[in-house]
């Protein structure tokens, strides 16, 4: 397969990108797409040129490490799918692709595909976690959760913070990632004694680190690789409204 691809390039957060033009003239339909990229990387460096720089982890679509706008998707084409799960064989020889970075206030671009995501942790430090003393493992089914809960509280926490539903929606919000951590926990006992504190806390450090705000256009979901529903967000604002009305 011939690829060409049209791949965003910017030196640093401080200096104007453009776009680059480059053919991969090998490519696989095996490849996966950051595969992909390894080649081209392989041929610029070659030529003398500088990589193009991405992030990636464990190409497993687990740890949420990757993550690029692919012709105006956020991860590309396949629904439910890291962009480290793309395959090649979605494209057609001579196809023509366009690779940005995540685009948000939030996320700004520290070099080529490279965005700074440490916002979402600063969210998750914010309240994200369970701080109480709950002594040693209890015994199995001494607490009791109700199925649906536990249920869904596991959905929500497949969260991988991976960023996608920021850079689809049109207005960079970071509801669904916030809401899935607060509502995740919000509905397990251990996370009861923080509830309130959480989601206040979380919610108005998302709105500190210059995300906006949700709309409803359901984009965040669409994109959202463990396929993670807008339902948390209704959650969140219910968590949030009990939060500060006390």
């Amino acid at each position: 397969m011939i690829i060409t691809l049209k791949v965003w390039r910017q030196e640093g957060p401080d200096v104007p990108g453009r776009f680059e033009t480059y053919k991969v003239p090998d490519a696989n339909p095996h490849m996966s797409f950051l595969e992909m990229l390894d080649v081209l990387n392989e041929q610029l460096i070659k030529e003398g040129k500088d990589p193009v720089e991405f992030d990636y982890d464990c190409r497993e679509g687990i740890c949420g490490s990757c993550g690029v706008v692919i012709d105006g998707q956020a991860h590309g084409p396949q629904r439910r799918t890291a962009c480290c799960q793309l395959h090649m064989r979605h494209y057609r020889d001579g196809d023509t692709i366009v690779i940005e970075p995540w685009r948000a206030e939030g996320f700004p671009v520290i070099r080529d595909l490279v965005v700074d995501r440490t916002a979402f942790d600063r969210i998750v430090e914010a309240g994200g976690y369970v701080s109480v003393n709950t002594g040693a493992a209890p015994d199995a089914n001494s607490i009791p959760v109700p199925k649906d809960d536990a249920d869904l509280s596991m959905d929500y926490a497949t969260c991988i913070g991976c960023g996608a539903c920021v850079a689809a929606c049109p207005n960079a919000s970071a509801s669904l990632f916030t809401a899935a951590k607060i509502s995740h926990l919000a509905l397990l006992p251990q996370g009861d004694p923080e509830r309130e504190r959480r989601a206040r806390s979380m919610v108005d450090q998302m709105a500190t680190e210059g995300f906006g705000d949700c709309s409803n256009h359901a984009e965040c979901e669409a994109v959202c690789p463990k396929g993670i529903s807008i339902d948390a967000i209704a959650r969140m604002r219910r968590e949030y409204m009990r939060a500060v009305r006390r």
